[in-house]
């Protein structure tokens, strides 16, 4: 077994030199035991505030992960700067290496630099937040984490999709949170000319309301849209307060206007063509061009 001698005679001696710092493994130790204690304690701050501020203050799930991405991000810079002074790396060997990585990022991290700017642009400007409902890029879910390169989009068929950052920031964003969850779903129908158009809105109506996710205020409207090639075409117009399930509520109306129209005696057309047939008109040759 060696003894302690040996040991620290391993851990002083010399690995790499740039100018006047020495990199030892004793060095490298430092460095790596600092970071990793920076990561343990944003990690035990974050439980702390979750567990005894946000719960007391109400804080919404999307400001709570703001604050602590945020309180991360301070504390590990914090430490990093704390590792480099122990290491003893003076501002110009800081420069060299910062000149090596600016020379790294121009051959080929753009997009990791890219990434990790617009996840900071997306934590303070906050133009989407954790638990928004989005859709970006055709992907289409609930945001879960906001990561320093990426964002995980969960969809409504339990799928992680991993978005890069800066699609939030470079592309078209709906965010059906942004401002308010409560979204407007459109339920569109055709009847049959001969029907009767009060007893069409009163039958969408009576759908709209009697459905228990659908918000009495903003109250259902109908709107007469237009007069079709085969039918008269309505819009049920309904709020309700989670804009992810409106695929479900849309689903729901139109189970529920087929009964209705049915008890109603109300026609749904099917769209219908009039075909006109007329005689052939016989052709005349001119008997001088047959071939003989």
């Amino acid at each position: 077994m060696k003894s302690w001698r040996e040991i620290l005679d391993i851990l002083g001696k010399k690995l790499v030199s740039l100018g006047d710092l020495t990199i030892t493994p004793a060095v490298l130790m430092t460095v790596v035991l600092i970071i990793l204690a920076a990561f343990w304690v944003s990690r035990l701050f974050q439980r702390m505030l979750r567990r005894n501020v946000f719960e007391r203050m109400h804080l919404k799930e999307g400001t709570q992960a703001t604050i602590c991405r945020i309180l991360h991000y301070i504390i590990m810079l914090l430490g990093i700067f704390i590792a480099i002074q122990q290491a003893g790396i003076d501002l110009t060997t800081l420069a060299a290496i910062s000149a090596v990585l600016m020379v790294g990022i121009g051959l080929g991290l753009q997009n990791i630099t890219s990434n990790f700017i617009s996840a900071l642009i997306l934590l303070f400007e906050r133009p989407v937040q954790v638990g928004d409902f989005v859709e970006v890029g055709g992907v289409q879910g609930r945001i879960r984490v906001i990561k320093a390169r990426s964002t995980v989009v969960e969809t409504l068929d339990n799928v992680s999709i991993i978005v890069p950052n800066s699609n939030f920031i470079f592309e078209n964003v709906t965010n059906w949170s942004y401002r308010d969850s409560k979204v407007r779903i459109h339920i569109s129908v055709g009847v049959s000319y001969g029907s009767d158009v009060d007893l069409v809105a009163e039958t969408l109506l009576q759908v709209g309301r009697a459905h228990p996710e659908v918000l009495d205020n903003p109250e259902p409207k109908i709107q007469f849209l237009e007069f079709g090639d085969s039918s008269l075409n309505f819009d049920l117009l309904v709020w309700i307060e989670d804009s992810p399930r409106q695929y479900f509520v849309r689903s729901d109306l139109n189970f529920a206007i087929v009964k209705a129209f049915r008890e109603q005696d109300i026609t749904i057309p099917f769209p219908q063509r009039d075909l006109h047939i007329q005689s052939a008109v016989p052709l005349e040759f001119n008997q001088a061009s047959k071939l003989e």
